[in-house]
């Protein structure tokens, strides 16, 4: 998950995540200048958070379920059994 400090977004979804089996990592676009041009990329050049990769695909704010659903369908060995 590509974050920043202070993302109410970010905050939103790490809070729903909580709850469920997802494992993820955390990247803070404020401290790795690769993840922000990332992040731009796929944002049409807006730093854009949270962004996530799914088995390569990025979505730009997902919700949990949009999420959870790209995790079941193209990473489903990212949940916890």
């Amino acid at each position: 998950m590509y974050w920043r400090p202070m993302c109410t977004f970010c905050m939103k979804l790490r809070f729903s995540l909580l709850f469920t089996s997802l494992r993820y990592r955390k990247v803070n676009i404020w401290k790795d200048p690769g993840a922000a041009a990332f992040v731009r990329s796929v944002a049409n050049g807006f730093e854009t958070v949270p962004t996530v990769t799914v088995a390569g695909r990025p979505m730009v704010n997902p919700s949990r379920r949009e999420l959870l659903d790209a995790v079941r369908t193209y990473a489903p060995q990212r949940l916890k059994e």
